[in-house]
């Protein structure tokens, strides 16, 4: 999928809603573990019923491959279930030497037919610059996240003061460009997206920690959007789990509607 293209389902549905699709068999509706399948049907109900607010489905991979093999048949017909103009992420964070990294690539790319994989910039440029050879697909690349131990090492200051993520964010845009490189900025940094904004003013965000984890989506809308949206803002536990009942699906869909409202009112703000 091209940036274009991305940018046209975001106008067209209003919208910048990715929904993460975090499919723990351990938080699932009691209910579907009478299924032959139960992540399946978990997934394709959550689908069903907020397909029309999301731009975008995040599989967090982790869940699936904890299944073994029958995850990873699951995964494949999650992804058939995802109508095809809707940008889809394998939330894999894979990051290793130039062979093992191609073939990920490979996996996730030519294989699943994903539009995107997160990846971690560690290893640097030959980890990472395989992911980009293919055509109409994406990098997303660590760059700020959300999680505590973020600030072990991603806000660490170099001798001129420079923390490390903004190192990660200059020297990067060196191996791809806005056309297939994203970067992850978790929600919850606040006026820190706006830093990141300055360095890579193209690019798309892919924005968790709204939700369940506290991030504003307003404060996300006011520092980091740009003239094309350039942003992705995914939600997991706040609309997947909303409901623990035979009604899952249905309150998934109110509260993917609530922030596509919102985001609606943001996009008429600020574009």
């Amino acid at each position: 999928m091209t940036k274009a293209e991305l940018f046209s389902q975001i106008k067209k549905k209003s919208s910048f809603l990715c929904v993460g699709l975090d499919a723990d068999i351990n938080k699932i509706p009691k209910h579907l573990l009478k299924e032959k399948d139960p992540i399946f049907s978990f997934c394709k109900e959550i689908i069903e019923e907020t397909a029309d607010f999301a731009v975008a489905y995040k599989p967090n991979i982790a869940f699936f491959e904890a299944l073994g093999t029958e995850g990873w048949e699951t995964l494949q017909k999650v992804l058939e279930l995802i109508p095809k103009e809707i940008f889809t992420i394998a939330d894999a964070k894979r990051g290793d030497i130039g062979n093992t990294s191609k073939l990920y690539a490979k996996a996730f790319f030519e294989k699943m037919d994903f539009d995107s994989v997160t990846v971690a910039p560690y290893m640097g440029v030959d980890s990472v610059t395989p992911f980009l050879e293919f055509d109409e697909k994406w990098v997303i690349l660590l760059a700020l996240t959300s999680n505590a131990g973020s600030m072990d090492f991603q806000l660490i200051k170099d001798e001129q003061g420079k923390p490390l993520y903004q190192t990660v964010l200059e020297k990067s845009q060196s191996w791809g460009s806005d056309e297939n490189m994203m970067y992850v900025v978790g929600a919850t940094r606040g006026e820190l997206i706006g830093e990141v904004r300055k360095v890579v003013p193209d690019h798309f965000f892919l924005v968790p920690g709204v939700g369940a984890q506290g991030g504003s989506l307003s404060e996300v809308a006011k520092y980091g959007m740009n003239s094309t949206c350039g942003l992705l803002v995914n939600s997991s536990r706040g609309i997947i789990y909303a409901s623990e009942g035979t009604d899952f699906a249905k309150v998934a869909r109110k509260e993917s509607e609530k922030l596509q409202i919102e985001m609606k009112d943001l996009l008429e703000k600020y574009l």
